[in-house]
């Protein structure tokens, strides 16, 4: 059975201390309970291994935001998954939109991600979705499907297992606008079609495909009923512990 998951991305927001502070709330919040999901949180690199040694590792899990497509060397300023994993951190964030959009990620380069993640012990996030041109232009099915063949349909059926996907509509991300339950749900049944035809009924059935696009509390419920939303990737709302756990009770 595929799970249930609701990761936080932080993004460039937070110091260090305020980091932290958030990481403690998350985690007493959860404290006591039994989400019907898997939480993460995916943090600043500075902030990892002080977060790690503050949450309970059986509750939330922990996760980076990035990592180098180079597994060492003379690449200044980099992350590498190496270094990623010894924080204790179990995930990373992979092909997020902004990456892309921001910092030319191609598929090439998130191949190389991928294979080293794996290498590290680390699990993916991987982010796909389109922009609001191809929305309304009506290639958005397409412009999805080629991002998920050209970066992961090289990976054998047991690795490809091991990935969470996340769409991101990208229209959708810090707009205050939020793709309908209905598209997210279209969207989400065209990727799992996509998987089932290239690995399987059974490898798709497994995957965690999770939605990244304006979540918030006030409408996860209606989005999870969906029966191939298998939760969410949040953003603004994972910066405010009770939104989170909001989120992450809306299952």
């Amino acid at each position: 059975m595929r799970k249930n998951i609701v990761a936080g991305n932080w993004k460039m927001n937070t110091t260090l201390q305020e980091g932290v502070a958030l990481a403690k709330e998350v985690n007493a919040a959860l404290e006591g309970v039994q989400p019907k999901c898997d939480v993460i949180i995916c943090v600043p690199f500075t902030h990892l291994a002080s977060v790690n040694d503050v949450i309970d590792a059986n509750k939330l899990g922990l996760g980076a935001e990035n990592c180098a497509d180079h597994a060492s060397g003379a690449y200044t300023g980099e992350i590498s998954a190496a270094m990623v994993a010894s924080t204790g951190a179990k995930y990373v964030i992979l092909g997020h939109s902004e990456r892309r959009q921001y910092y030319g990620e191609t598929s090439e380069t998130l191949k190389e991600k991928v294979a080293l993640a794996f290498e590290n012990g680390l699990t993916p996030i991987f982010c796909i979705g389109e922009v609001l041109e191809e929305r309304e232009n009506g290639t958005y099915f397409d412009v999805v499907k080629a991002q998920i063949e050209s970066a992961l349909f090289h990976l054998s059926a047991e690795d490809f297992g091991r990935i969470i996907l996340a769409y991101e509509p990208v229209w959708a991300i810090g707009t205050g606008k939020t793709a309908t339950d209905d598209q997210a749900q279209e969207m989400h049944a065209f990727i799992r079609g996509v998987i089932a035809d290239k690995y399987g009924k059974e490898v798709a059935d497994n995957t965690s495909i999770l939605y990244g696009g304006s979540c918030k509390p006030t409408n996860a419920a209606a989005l999870f009923a969906k029966p191939d939303v298998d939760g969410g990737l949040i953003g603004g709302a994972a910066l405010k512990a009770d939104s989170f756990m909001g989120i992450v009770n809306a299952f």
